[in-house]
């Protein structure tokens, strides 16, 4: 699987692109669960005090990281992971929106070349064109 992640500010510029490649997945819950916690790296990463994530597969991820339960299922591993990084934050959002395009894009994109990639100011002609049909 891949995670796809789409960085913008309050007013919807792009700051940061990444792709992350993962073997191994076992399910639809655990790729989105990579997802949510290579956001969470990157948002470390870029220093941010605040983060907002976005999810566009699954609800029950949102509801997993939002809460402060011990996750006993497969992918309570990575739910704890999720967990253990909001310290990093200030204030820290887990949001869900149907089909996030920006990130399918992505990730579809890396998959296409077999490669991840991380783009941080800039952003390639072909994600540029691609994006634009899906721009707030």
């Amino acid at each position: 699987s891949t995670s796809g992640l789409v960085v913008r500010d309050v007013g919807g510029e792009i700051l940061a692109l990444k792709t992350v490649l993962h073997s191994d997945v076992a399910s639809p819950f655990a790729a989105e669960a990579h997802s949510g916690l290579q956001a969470m790296r990157l948002g470390i990463s870029m220093g941010f005090n605040i983060l907002e994530i976005v999810v566009g597969d699954s609800r029950t991820i949102i509801k997993k990281c939002q809460t402060t339960d011990f996750d006993r299922s497969v992918i309570g591993a990575l739910i704890g992971d999720i967990h253990s990084k909001k310290v990093y934050f200030q204030e820290i959002g887990f949001h869900f929106i149907p089909k996030i395009e920006n990130a399918h894009i992505l990730a579809k994109e890396a998959l296409k070349k077999g490669e991840g990639y991380y783009l941080l100011g800039g952003v390639p002609d072909y994600v540029c064109r691609a994006l634009e049909k899906c721009q707030p």
